[in-house]
């Protein structure tokens, strides 16, 4: 599996808490930034990491802002991405047994480390269920530009 990572000034902690779980479980990953606390732009990084998902050159991506809505926002407007913004380890392994989505987005302000580390295994480790979940997949896929 190949993870694209990106976060915001706000979550570039939280994204090094997280990139150092991956290192850990042997997970492929690139590491878009940013790497300072200095403001950025959201919507740059989550592009970033988007297109590199909807072009297949990674599996899934993971972003962190301070909440992350506003990557997930982003990120959205790729054709090809279903960004899901997880606060527990239930939302995350809905957002991909059901929704098939291939971009986390977390919220650093509002997700403690050890939380994180959490969603992001779920989020890694959970299989897409298929079955009557495709049907709406595929709906979802429709609505694309």
């Amino acid at each position: 599996m190949r993870i694209a990572v990106g976060a915001d000034h706000a979550g570039v902690t939280l994204k090094g808490d997280i990139t150092r779980l991956l290192a850990e479980l042997g997970v492929v990953y690139t590491d878009f930034g940013t790497d300072t606390t200095a403001s950025v732009d959201y919507p740059d990084f989550a592009a970033i990491v988007a297109r590199g998902v909807a072009d297949g050159s990674f599996d899934r991506g993971i972003l962190v802002c301070g909440s992350g809505i506003g990557m997930a926002i982003a990120a959205n407007k790729v054709a090809g991405v279903r960004a899901a913004v997880a606060a527990d380890e239930t939302a995350a392994r809905l957002s991909r047994e059901h929704n098939d989505a291939n971009v986390l987005a977390l919220g650093a302000r509002l997700t403690p480390a050890d939380t994180a580390r959490r969603i992001v295994s779920v989020f890694l480790d959970t299989p897409f269920a298929g079955g009557r979940h495709q049907q709406r997949v595929d709906k979802i896929t429709a609505l694309d530009p």
